[in-house]
């Protein structure tokens, strides 16, 4: 059985021996200045060390950073590098955001069918969010999908104030 980490004398020693979730948690700690003076880049440093393990959060966290410019130069090749990753595993966060770095062509070609297949795997998962922009990216005209999509529940709710005042500036 893994002894309790629970100090953070305890999840240095932990996370310098190369455990992933010591080295997520000290990423966390520092990005947050939770214990620890607030410091970007000692946070992608452990962040970095926990993604190489495979670690999802650890993995969108640096992709946060490097989208950001926070700890690391801002690199948004590298920021989708580290989405596709947890986006392939079902991450409906990364895969969202890489829907509209293909969309606005950060860190990649610009691509509309790109973006219709990561807001399609979101909206897959119910989320509101991508269904949204999937939807806009339908009423653009950007997505001539063969199949018609509709949600998991089968329930297609009807347009409301806020979907309007979004759809007004939907790449926010």
């Amino acid at each position: 059985m893994e002894k309790n980490i629970s100090s953070l004398a305890d999840i240095r020693i932990a996370a310098k021996q190369g455990h992933a979730g010591a080295q997520t948690m000290l990423g966390e700690m520092y990005k947050k200045g939770l214990g620890v003076p607030q410091d970007d880049t000692k946070a992608a440093k452990w962040f970095l060390k926990a993604a190489l393990q495979g670690i999802a959060n650890a993995q969108f966290n640096l992709g946060l950073m490097y989208y950001n410019g926070e700890g690391v130069p801002q690199d948004f090749a590298e920021a989708v590098k580290w989405y596709l990753k947890i986006a392939e595993q079902g991450d409906v966060k990364a895969q969202k955001i890489l829907g509209m770095m293909y969309i606005e062509g950060k860190g990649v070609t610009q691509d509309d069918a790109e973006a219709l297949k990561w807001f399609l795997e979101a909206a897959e998962q119910e989320d509101a969010d991508a269904q949204f922009n999937l939807g806009m990216m339908y009423v653009e005209g950007k997505a001539f999908h063969r199949t018609t999509w509709r949600p998991k529940s089968g329930i297609v709710r009807r347009p409301n104030k806020e979907m309007s005042r979004r759809s007004q500036n939907w790449r926010r």
